[in-house]
């Protein structure tokens, strides 16, 4: 577990590295992980941009979210989370996405109780051996549903710090998936 600000460094570090960038889609985090990547100097040659999709129905006209899944299952939802961090990666045109969606309080909201929060992450996926997904075949992301406790700005301040986690592991994974695919399945 990284504290936030050492999470944002590296999660840029690892994406320098690989020469790829980055886009983010935030909801409950209100801009907080873009804050967070841009006060990393040299942020620029990673992240390209950020969409803070607060409202329910931007969801869907800017980041391309289902309107019948919003509709359906509300804004707090794993694959809402999913489809928010594909759109981000699409509408800003980076190789990864990253996105949050829950409930910071005071009240509940879509049925679910404060604290949910899922996090996500879409990258190239399928097309460079990506992520195994739930039937064991390649996807191109992967969601991490919370349970979070705290007030409003420690549940908002975790959900940061998760998504960068979730990133950084997705992106090692990556990384090793590749070198076994490299070195002929060692």
């Amino acid at each position: 577990m990284t504290d936030v600000a050492s999470g944002a460094a590296r999660v840029l570090e690892l994406l320098a590295l690989r020469g790829e960038t980055l886009a983010v889609a935030e909801s409950l985090t209100g801009g907080l992980v873009a804050a967070e990547l841009t006060a990393v100097p040299g942020a620029s040659r990673v992240f390209r941009g950020s969409v803070t999709a607060y409202a329910t129905e931007l969801k869907h006209q800017v980041l391309g979210v289902d309107g019948t899944l919003l509709a359906e299952r509300g804004a707090v939802d794993a694959e809402v989370a999913l489809q928010m961090a594909r759109g981000a990666r699409a509408v800003l045109e980076a190789d990864w996405g990253i996105a949050t969606t829950g409930v910071a309080g005071p009240d509940p909201q879509d049925g679910q109780p404060v604290g949910t929060v899922y996090v996500a992450v879409a990258g190239p996926g399928a097309d460079s051996g990506g992520f195994e997904g739930p039937a064991g075949g390649p996807t191109d992301g992967k969601v991490a549903a919370l349970r979070l406790n705290g007030n409003r700005s420690e549940i908002r301040r975790e959900s940061v710090r998760c998504v960068f986690d979730l990133l950084v592991d997705v992106l090692l994974a990556n990384a090793r998936a590749q070198d076994t695919e490299q070195n002929g399945g060692i």
